[in-house]
């Protein structure tokens, strides 16, 4: 495939404060194992465009970024490591026939799943295929990575299109275990307590298994298919679903303690969580800020497409994309909008942020990279 980078010109004063401050990575899907969808440091209150790169049209895979370097699956199988400065092609390799999934970076490695059914792992330097393990379904959410509680081996956890949860040994991609479901897993699965892995699916469930051997240890019925991933706070996870309900499920007893269903919309959303709130965005074209403890509704934004992109939380600032293609940022305390940008193509997958940057792909095809300008103490 034909790459085309457009590179705007960023001026030696803002170069610098890219340099300072792109020390905080975004290597996995939500940020990290647990899934909160929380960035480190701070953002501006603007967003400037520096640089796009196109990956491919309808894309629908989310990036993630270390040490400098951005990497993003295309719709047509390309898997593209990206210089994050500058939006040039670091290097390219073939990831079956299509990417719609989020990539995992981890210990030098990237981890992803394919259209076709295959977990791939290469290596970050170089693009080099080091293993691939198949599945026999699609593959649309991000890996995940933990340590064997026991032997402290690298685990590689991934859902599938053939209702199975694998994992996998992150050295070799040999199989260590899988967890049949009844029906697809979509989203990624979210690692609790360094023991556990929980997930929902299209049966309706939600599962915690045993990360040390793939046993189930407990099941609860949501009511309605889930096709996002859960998020994982105080052993209570946090998960929308595909009738109108967004739920907080107490782990360690297996009860629902709330239902938060203000209409009647789904939630393709993953959540982002905090100490106080719950942040997901909602086909009702709205982004909803939750009491985490009580469930009832802090605020609402409103914009004018759904929101089927998960929101990020960087300091007192939400970043969320929705289908009317804007990225917006949100006061996280009071839901007024700070800003967007008008990029005027749908967005559905997830911002990854970089201290102080924020990047984006949407369904035009390119990724999209933003400066906030300004980054607060």
């Amino acid at each position: 495939m034909t790459q085309k980078c457009k590179v705007f010109w960023i001026c030696p004063v803002l170069f610098l404060i890219f340099l300072l401050n792109l020390h905080a990575d975004w290597p996995n899907h939500r940020g990290d194992p647990s899934l909160c969808g929380i960035a480190s440091g701070n953002l501006g209150d603007e967003l400037v465009l520096e640089w796009t790169f196109e990956v491919g049209k309808f894309l629908k895979s989310s990036p993630v970024v270390e040490g400098g370097k951005i990497f993003l699956g295309g719709p047509t199988g390309d898997f593209h490591a990206i210089d994050a400065r500058t939006g040039k092609t670091l290097w390219q390799a073939e990831a079956g026939i299509g990417v719609d999934a989020p990539a995992l970076l981890q210990s030098d490695r990237v981890f992803v799943g394919s259209k076709d059914g295959w977990l791939i792992c290469f290596e970050q330097a170089s693009g080099k295929r080091l293993w691939a393990y198949e599945t026999l379904g699609e593959i649309v959410g991000a890996p995940n990575h933990a340590l064997h509680p026991v032997s402290k081996k690298s685990l590689i956890l991934v859902g599938s299109y053939d209702n199975f949860l694998h994992c996998v040994d992150g050295e070799t991609g040999h199989p260590v275990w899988k967890f049949e479901t009844m029906n697809y897993v979509n989203g990624t699965p979210a690692i609790w307590n360094d023991q556990f892995v929980v997930f929902g699916g299209c049966d309706a469930q939600l599962y915690v298994v045993s990360l040390s051997d793939g046993k189930l240890i407990r099941q609860v019925d949501l009511g309605a298919p889930i096709a996002s991933s859960v998020g994982v706070w105080d052993s209570i996870g946090y998960v929308g679903n595909m009738d109108r309900a967004v739920q907080a499920i107490d782990l360690e007893k297996g009860e629902i303690l709330w239902n938060y269903e203000p209409r009647n919309f789904p939630y393709f959303s993953s959540p982002a969580v905090t100490q106080k709130w719950v942040i997901i965005g909602g086909r009702d074209k709205g982004l909803h800020a939750i009491d985490r403890r009580t469930g009832k509704q802090h605020w609402r934004y409103s914009a004018r497409g759904r929101i089927d992109g998960p929101p990020v939380i960087a300091g007192d600032r939400v970043v969320v994309g929705s289908m009317d293609g804007k990225l917006c940022l949100i006061d996280l305390n009071t839901g007024k909008k700070i800003t967007q940008y008008e990029i005027g193509a749908s967005i559905s997958s997830a911002c990854a942020l970089a201290e102080g940057w924020i990047f984006v792909g949407c369904e035009d095809g390119n990724l999209y990279a933003f400066n906030t300008m300004q980054v607060r103490p």
